[in-house]
């Protein structure tokens, strides 16, 4: 698949693990507190926490303490880690395409302790599972329709919320954060209207929208 695509999406679908001469270590600031990770080349963002994820785990609330979290994309696992620290009692999925992605963030719940983390390939996770909360920094650089098809799976398995979305308080829902200047604004009017979500856009910050999406 990897060869159809531009060389900028080639880390969406690196398939082996990487061999231990070619992780490395880093420190980065993940829910409170500095922890130290493994990371490689060939997964998104390998030498640093990427800008728009900080924006998402800085801007967006407490995830639910309990049931199941999802992280669309896990890359080496920055969200999923967050959340897994933030939710101890919860079940965090990590889901992506990647086998090297899947096997760094695996690694690092390991390396933090975290026996509350699942990581998947997407096919892995059950059909009946519905998500409390969905984070995601979507691979926008995928392609619209890659982009839509992956987003039209997994956001309707969210499980509905009684309150209201501008409420939300306990970081129910989806939470996608997407680049102002890569479409934020017309993903969300095609969340609306092709998945009848309601999508409003939470917050902007450092360039970067905040989409908070419910059923």
């Amino acid at each position: 698949m990897s060869e159809l695509l531009p060389d900028v999406t080639e880390h969406y679908f690196t398939g082996e693990p990487a061999r231990d001469d070619e992780r490395r270590r880093l420190t980065v600031r993940l829910a409170g507190r500095e922890v130290e990770v493994e990371v490689a080349s060939g997964v998104f963002s390998p030498g640093r926490l990427d800008p728009g994820t900080g924006v998402l785990l800085n801007e967006t609330p407490t995830p639910p303490a309990s049931g199941d979290l999802l992280d669309l994309g896990c890359g080496w696992g920055p969200i999923t880690l967050s959340l897994a620290l933030a939710a101890p009692d919860a079940t965090v999925w990590a889901v992506d395409i990647s086998r090297r992605a899947l096997d760094l963030t695996l690694r690092n719940a390991q390396r933090l302790g975290l026996a509350n983390v699942r990581t998947c390939l997407p096919d892995e996770v059950p059909t009946e599972t519905r998500f409390a909360a969905i984070w995601s920094n979507p691979p926008i650089r995928v392609g619209k329709e890659m982009l839509h098809a992956m987003l039209g799976e997994w956001l309707p398995r969210l499980t509905p919320t009684s309150i209201e979305p501008v409420e939300t308080s306990d970081g129910s829902g989806a939470w996608l954060v997407v680049h102002k200047n890569l479409g934020a604004d017309s993903l969300a009017r095609w969340i609306e209207a092709d998945l009848n979500l309601t999508t409003r856009r939470a917050t902007t910050s450092k360039g970067y929208r905040i989409l908070h999406v419910s059923r």
